[in-house]
């Protein structure tokens, strides 16, 4: 925990002012202002809507041009350590072919008007009960001046994604010499908070956001399973709702593992269920400190890797992703530690949360064990899609530094993109409605 201590210290010297005046904040309250060698741009608006809704790969041809600054390799990383989480600085002492070019920065992430509008309502009225149940919260970021980690979090939660949302999500197991296996999923999210045609407010004991479904499509020995969300505020049975169908039961019972560090179906244990989207579910195992904000390079505007002109076979390489790929910039990002509350239980002791302040998407997470160990690190390769006028992080990985082994999710190069033309009824969302569709 020493190592532990020391970072706190350290990043407590480097942290930018967060009690700016809301003259200087961006509507979802980030700094407006450039930082003060200018290496991170003031935000302007970020990219316009632009696009259809469907078949639309990430792409800022803006940025084609752009050429790395330098790159951050094995033998110069402590020159740059400042500005590096604890896990890249991992993979960068531990490979020496691991590398990071680092580009200039570009504050893309705009969100539509109405987003805007209702995150200034919340900012006023709504509030978080202990660490799981927003109160008077309506459409927008709950906490646009986040006060604890928790709050941080929820922000990231609730995070506009549009109405309904379909995505093809490969995920590959990558083992140290470089072999893989690969799962597809396909995964259909309506999302009832941040909605704009009817948004439902969460409210003390009317907390359901969004109703999830995965169907796993290959290998053959996990395809026909299912997985049905109904994901609430909330803890224990006024929290998550899930179901799990096997087809070797060939029927569908509810699931309450589906949470926590239980594994994800299919992926041999090298996810967790609350490290979908770098975290999901509920909060109450933890005490989430609000540590602060500062620079970090971390992935973003990572379109060459999240889109169609690569392949899979082009981004896994033996221990680490191919690193001519990722795209890393300047950015600030609130930091969220959470530590495990004594009487709970967690494979993770502590995670280490990088938030970036445009998006409120969580873009990396240090995992350390029980004995204080750097277990497992998080990468996000932050995206933004200005068809929907939103962000999110494709793809997303998991490095064990354990085994060696890292675990790679939400890959949909080689299949469709984001299909945001799709809705559904809520019956769809429902057990018997899976039963039903098994069947087919």
């Amino acid at each position: 925990m020493k190592k532990q201590l020391l970072f706190l210290g350290a990043l407590a010297l480097g942290l930018s002012a967060q009690h700016a005046s809301a003259a200087d904040l961006t509507p979802v309250g980030a700094e407006k202002g450039a930082n003060a060698d200018g290496t991170i741009p003031a935000w302007t608006g970020g990219r316009p809507k632009s696009g259809p809704l469907a078949g639309e790969y990430p792409h800022d041809e803006t940025l084609d041009g752009d050429k790395p600054l330098f790159t951050i390799t094995h033998d110069n990383y402590a020159k740059y350590a400042d500005k590096l989480t604890e896990g890249h600085k991992e993979l960068l002492k531990r490979y020496a072919d691991y590398k990071m070019n680092i580009y200039p920065t570009h504050r893309t992430v705009a969100f539509p008007d109405f987003i805007y509008k209702a995150t200034a309502a919340n900012a006023t009225t709504c509030k978080l009960n202990g660490t799981d149940e927003p109160d008077n919260c309506t459409l927008g970021f709950p906490f646009p001046q986040p006060k604890t980690g928790a709050e941080v979090i929820w922000n990231h939660r609730l995070k506009w994604r549009g109405d309904a949302a379909q995505r093809y999500n490969n995920q590959f197991i990558v083992q140290p010499s470089g072999d893989f296996q690969q799962t597809k999923i396909l995964e259909q999210v309506k999302f009832s908070y941040a909605n704009d045609k009817s948004p439902v407010p969460m409210k003390i004991g009317q907390g359901e956001f969004l109703k999830y479904l995965s169907q796993t499509l290959s290998p053959p020995r996990l395809a026909g399973t299912f997985i049905l969300v109904h994901e609430k505020s909330g803890t224990g049975d006024n929290g998550r709702a899930a179901w799990l169908y096997s087809p070797g039961l060939k029927r569908i019972r509810r699931a309450p593992t589906v949470q926590y560090d239980n594994p994800y179906e299919g992926t041999d244990g090298n996810q967790f269920y609350d490290q979908v989207d770098m975290f999901n579910g509920a909060l109450d195992r933890y005490n989430w400190k609000l540590v602060g904000k500062k620079e970090f390079y971390l992935p973003y505007n990572s379109d060459k890797i999240a889109g169609n002109t690569v392949k899979y076979k082009d981004i896994i390489r033996p221990h680490h992703l191919n690193q001519d790929l990722p795209r890393y910039e300047l950015h600030r990002y609130w930091v969220v530690e959470a530590t495990l509350k004594p009487g709970t239980n967690h494979t993770f002791k502590t995670r280490r949360f990088y938030v970036d302040e445009d998006a409120w998407n969580i873009e990396a997470v240090d995992d350390y064990d029980n004995k204080d160990q750097l277990y497992k690190f998080q990468e996000g390769h932050l995206v933004t899609a200005p068809n929907i006028q939103a962000a999110s992080t494709v793809p997303e990985i998991i490095y064990d530094f354990f085994s060696g082994r890292y675990f790679i999710t939400a890959a949909f190069n080689e299949d469709k993109p984001v299909d945001l033309t799709v809705s559904w009824p809520d019956d769809y969302f429902t057990a018997a409605s899976v039963q039903k569709l098994t069947t087919k």
